[in-house]
């Protein structure tokens, strides 16, 4: 479903990104995981059309989309959510879902952006905040109200930005359950993710970037096993826990 091919991207002289090839299988979830500042966002950015590489080719479904803009890839069916929630604040939780069934793969009608809103809000369970202002949410409850937008767009590809940062053990398990229950409806996922237990326990492979570089890519137990990712990034007391 998505390919990168030797991607770079530069700022100002610093290469945040070197050389990345991977692939994204349609139906898979891929982690991606590395310390911070490897890179992994930027290439998030690139994917999703906020950035655009300094070199190097992104395929979506067999098309070069290297160059196109993030509202026409969400047009073609790619959504992501952000690590920070973005929403309109002044608006309410309904208003900003239907913000993303509008926009989205289908351009939905009002009348149909609302049905599709009412629909992701109650599988994220914040049906009752519909008609809060968005600002009135908690963390937890804007986290959802991100997946919620993002699903609302109905895409085939979902690119999420630590969707478990800031969430409680309790929070953390209910994400990943909605992760799993998201990847069977038939979306593909990407994800970056910090914490281990999210990451590893969903992903069917992981790609690793450190410094920019792409270290490894394997399966969980293949990458809890490689000598330069537990050196750079896992430590040892987590390969035990794969």
């Amino acid at each position: 479903m998505l390919e990168t091919n030797q991607v770079t991207k530069k700022f100002a002289g610093l290469v945040a990104i070197n050389e990345v090839s991977f692939k994204v299988e349609e139906g898979t979830i891929v982690g991606m995981i590395g310390p911070n500042g490897a890179g992994k966002t930027t290439m998030l950015n690139l994917i999703c059309g906020t950035y655009h590489p300094s070199s190097g080719r992104i395929l979506y479904e067999g098309r070069d989309i290297t160059s196109y803009s993030p509202h026409r890839l969400c047009g073609m069916g790619i959504a992501r959510t952000f690590q920070v929630p973005k929403p309109f604040p002044q608006h309410t939780v309904l208003k900003n879902v239907m913000v993303g069934a509008i926009f989205g793969r289908r351009q939905a009608s009002e009348s149909q952006a609302e049905e599709e809103a009412l629909k992701q809000l109650t599988i994220l369970e914040l049906a009752e905040k519909q008609d809060l202002k968005a600002s009135a949410l908690n963390h937890m409850e804007l986290k959802k109200m991100e997946i919620a937008r993002a699903l609302a767009t109905s895409p085939r590809l979902l690119l999420l930005d630590e969707p478990a940062a800031g969430l409680t053990p309790t929070e953390v398990n209910w994400l990943i359950e909605t992760i799993r229950k998201t990847n069977r409806s038939g979306i593909t996922i990407m994800m970056i993710e910090h914490i281990l237990k999210a990451v590893m326990s969903l992903s069917d492979r992981i790609v690793v970037l450190n410094h920019g570089d792409l270290l490894a890519e394997g399966t969980p137990q293949q990458i809890a096993q490689n000598e330069q990712v537990v050196q750079a990034y896992l430590g040892e007391k987590h390969v035990a826990t794969v």
